[in-house]
């Protein structure tokens, strides 16, 4: 009996593990066998790559394609939750619009942010021809959790607690252009002025 059961078990991992490799072999994730959980998502983990991406010719009359830029910098010394306000801040920017903001924030996230943009932009003009270093906007710009590192902090009476050494990601994407233009939403007054309008156009019945 005791055979059999173990014969079973060693079965049943044969099993799994054949199928764990014909998912890597197939170009599946062996993620969807993990139950593990990822902060960032996982094309983060292949952001750089993105810049090696070949399309295929275009025809005479379409359009001509923008150049995308994809850049980041990992494990930064700094809050995801810090560097994720300044990243919102200069998204939808053009190139220069965004450095001028970073360069007036007193922030320590800014000057990481500077000079990963910068650097972009020399990407941009070096390795994926844009003629004008200044004809790009800030399309994506995001921040990820990095590596925790947990360390011991000392408390009174022989306690202690445990506190995190924090670090983060952040990710930029720059396309070829001028940045599009922000949609216009309805403000509470132009909404206001709609209601009156409505009020005044309405017919009553047997009124003077």
């Amino acid at each position: 009996m005791d055979l059999c059961l173990f014969s079973g078990v060693a079965f049943i991992r044969n099993i799994s593990g054949l199928l764990h490799s014909r998912l890597q072999v197939l170009g599946g994730s062996p993620q969807q066998l993990s139950c593990l959980h990822t902060s960032t998502p996982l094309g983060s983990k292949m952001w750089e790559r993105r810049n090696l991406k070949v399309y295929p010719p275009q025809l005479p009359d379409e359009p001509q394609r923008p150049a995308e830029i994809h850049h980041c910098r990992r494990q930064i010394k700094y809050s995801k939750d810090k560097m994720w306000y300044l990243a919102k801040l200069i998204r939808g920017m053009s190139i220069d619009e965004a450095v001028a903001q970073l360069e007036f924030s007193d922030k320590k996230g800014a000057k990481i942010m500077k000079e990963v943009l910068l650097e972009a932009q020399e990407m941009a003009v070096k390795n994926h021809n844009v003629e004008y270093k200044s004809n790009l906007y800030v399309a994506e710009s995001y921040s990820g959790k990095g590596k925790y590192l947990k360390r011991i902090r000392y408390h009174g009476r022989g306690m202690f607690g445990i506190m995190d050494k924090v670090y983060c990601h952040y990710f930029v994407k720059l396309v070829e252009g001028p940045p599009p233009k922000p949609e216009q939403k309805a403000t509470g007054f132009d909404k206001a002025k709609e209601y009156v309008q409505k009020l005044k156009n309405r017919t009553i019945i047997h009124s003077l």
